[in-house]
C-alpha cells in the first residue's frame, strides 16, 4: 500500500499535501484516543487495586488536555470526603 501511495505521488505531485494531511489527521486521532485511554479518570484498567479511580481525584487535578478559563491549581474542595 505504501508503494502504491509513493507511485501515485510521483505521478500526481498535487496529491502530496492530501497524503500529508490525511496522515497527520489519522496520527492525531490515534494519539488522542491513546491519551483518553491512559489518562482519563473514567477509564479503569485495574479494577482489582483501584476500583474507583475517579474518587481519588482532587478538585485541583486537571485531566483535560487544555482548559480555557479555569485555573485548576486555585480551586478548593466544596464537598465532604467519602
Amino acid at each position: 500500500m505504501l508503494r502504491q501511495i509513493i507511485s501515485q505521488a510521483k505521478k500526481h505531485p498535487s496529491l502530496i499535501p492530501l497524503f500529508i494531511f490525511i496522515g497527520a489527521g489519522g496520527t492525531g486521532a490515534a494519539l488522542y484516543v491513546l491519551h483518553l485511554a491512559l489518562f482519563n479518570p473514567d477509564v479503569n484498567w485495574d479494577r482489582k487495586n483501584n476500583p474507583e479511580p475517579w474518587n481519588k481525584l482532587g478538585p485541583n487535578d486537571q485531566y483535560k488536555i487544555y482548559s480555557v478559563n479555569v485555573d485548576y491549581s486555585k480551586l478548593k474542595k466544596e464537598g465532604p470526603d467519602f
